[in-house]
């Protein structure tokens, strides 16, 4: 994080992920919030179209600290190795059908599109974590993401996480009064979002949340 921040390219970075969890505490202070982590991966979303006020040679940056380039899929997505850690791009999807790696040539790197990712750029907080300050979704957004997209997992121990996830935020942001803007969010997306939301809910069995949402 300080080696992305000293070159200038985290404030145009949105962490996104499981690694969101963790820098959630300090938001959630004086409410029940105790959630762990157990993931390498750590993903950066970057808001289309993308705004770099820097420009580097990503894997060049990092290459001291033990992180050699890697590739996954057909299409050939770029991610950052090491014993430790996987560091990949992600952008959100538009429009329908298969997409190539979306190039980065402001960081000679190239980025995933995924669906969906839009809503998480659509509302942000800043976080700091020691001297670094890290973009991330609004927990409400994040929640509410995360009961969309455990559905389209195809590994059943991934899409539980997801789920259980969401469910433990969104009770954390009831607790800390935030049940109105819960709402809000959701009746800011689109309807099959909406659906979408309300059969995550259904599948978790959380039914209180459920009338949050529908009254």
């Amino acid at each position: 994080m300080r080696r992305l921040d000293k070159a200038g390219i985290l404030r145009d970075l949105i962490v996104i992920g499981s690694w969101c969890i963790p820098f959630y505490e300090s938001y959630f202070s004086g409410v029940k919030y105790s959630l762990s982590i157990r993931t390498r991966d750590i993903d950066f979303l970057i808001p289309r179209p993308s705004s770099f006020r820097a420009k580097i040679d990503l894997e060049q940056l990092l290459k001291d600290l033990g992180f050699i380039l890697g590739f996954k899929g057909e299409q050939g997505v770029m991610k950052l190795e090491h014993p430790d850690l996987i560091i990949e791009f992600l952008v959100p999807k538009s429009g329908r059908g298969r997409e190539r790696p979306v190039p980065l040539p402001e960081l000679r790197f190239n980025a995933q599109a995924l669906r969906f990712l839009s809503f998480l750029t659509s509302d942000t907080i800043a976080v700091s974590i020691d001297d670094v300050t890290v973009t991330l979704p609004h927990p409400v957004n994040f929640a509410l993401h995360k009961l969309i997209v455990f559905q389209r997992r195809q590994k059943g121990d991934k899409a539980m996480k997801d789920r259980d996830t969401a469910i433990r935020i969104l009770k954390a942001l009831i607790d800390k009064g935030e049940s109105a803007r819960i709402k809000a969010v959701f009746q800011s997306v689109p309807r099959g979002w909406q659906q979408k939301i309300m059969t995550g809910l259904d599948l978790a069995e959380e039914p209180k949340i459920a009338k949050i949402l529908e009254y």
